[in-house]
C-alpha cells in the first residue's frame, strides 16, 4: 500500500512538467511555456513498495483553448537503469528525499500494474488519500490470454498519444490528449479488447469523463 506524504517537493511536479510536456510529440501548445493546474488522476500501488505510480490528469492554459493531458508518472529513490530518455526530472521530497520522476510508460512497473488493473487483479486508488479506492476509474479486459506484464520495451509517441505493443499482437494505448465522451457514448469503444476511463476537472470546474487508455488485438489472418 502507497503511502501518501503530504510535504514538500522541489521542484513541484507541475514545474517539472511545465519544462517536460512541449518535447512531447502529443503535445499541443503554442510557443509559450504551459501554465498548468493539477485537474484529476488516479495511483496504483507497486507490490513491493519501492515505486510511486501516478496517473495525472493536467489542464494547460496556455493556448486559445485549455487542453487536458494525460501523464503516467514513476517516482523511484535512485535511477532506473536504461531510462535516461524518459527521465522528466528530480525533485527533492520532504521525506523521502532526491526522487527521480520518469514517463511510466517506460517503467515496466507501472506497465505491469497497469496490465492488473485492466484485469481487475488491482484497484485504483485515490491521488491524495492513503488506502482509499477510486471509484471512477472504470476498466475492462475482454481479451482471452492474460495481458503480458512487459510489452517488450517498444513504446511509440505519436500527436494524440503512447502505443505499447507486445509480440502477442496486443496493443497498448495510451490517450495522452483527454477528450471527454459525449453522455450516452458506451463504453468501452467499439473495435477495443479492453478499456479505462476516469474523470478530471475542467477549468470551469465541472467534471469531465473519457477515455485514458484502451487495449487493442490483431488477429492473424
Amino acid at each position: 500500500m502507497a503511502v501518501i506524504h503530504h510535504t514538500t517537493l522541489k521542484p513541484t511536479k507541475l514545474e517539472l512538467l511545465t519544462s517536460w510536456l512541449p518535447s512531447r510529440p502529443w503535445y499541443g501548445g503554442g510557443a509559450g511555456r504551459p501554465e498548468l493546474t493539477k485537474a484529476g488522476g488516479f495511483r496504483l500501488d507497486d507490490p513491493q513498495g519501492a515505486v510511486g505510480i501516478e496517473f495525472m490528469a493536467v489542464t494547460d492554459t496556455s493556448g486559445s483553448h485549455p487542453a487536458g493531458y494525460l501523464v503516467p508518472l514513476t517516482y523511484r529513490g535512485a535511477p532506473l537503469d536504461g531510462a535516461e530518455h524518459a527521465l522528466v526530472g528530480t525533485m527533492e521530497h520532504g521525506v523521502l528525499g532526491r526522487r527521480w520522476a520518469y514517463d511510466g510508460c517506460h517503467d515496466p512497473v507501472l506497465v505491469a500494474q497497469l496490465s492488473a488493473l485492466f484485469e481487475g487483479r488491482v484497484q485504483a486508488q485515490d491521488q491524495n488519500t492513503t488506502d482509499a479506492p477510486d471509484r471512477e476509474v472504470t476498466h475492462s479486459y475482454t481479451g482471452a490470454a492474460p495481458l503480458p506484464t512487459d510489452f517488450g520495451g517498444t513504446v511509440t509517441d505519436d500527436r494524440e498519444g503512447t502505443e505499447l505493443a507486445a509480440p502477442q499482437g496486443i496493443t497498448l494505448r495510451l490517450h495522452r490528449v483527454l477528450r471527454p465522451v459525449p453522455d450516452g457514448r458506451s463504453l468501452p469503444p467499439q473495435g477495443t479488447t479492453g478499456h479505462l476511463a476516469g474523470a478530471w476537472r475542467l477549468p470551469d470546474g465541472t467534471r469531465a469523463r473519457g477515455l485514458f487508455a484502451t487495449l487493442h488485438t490483431s488477429h492473424p489472418a
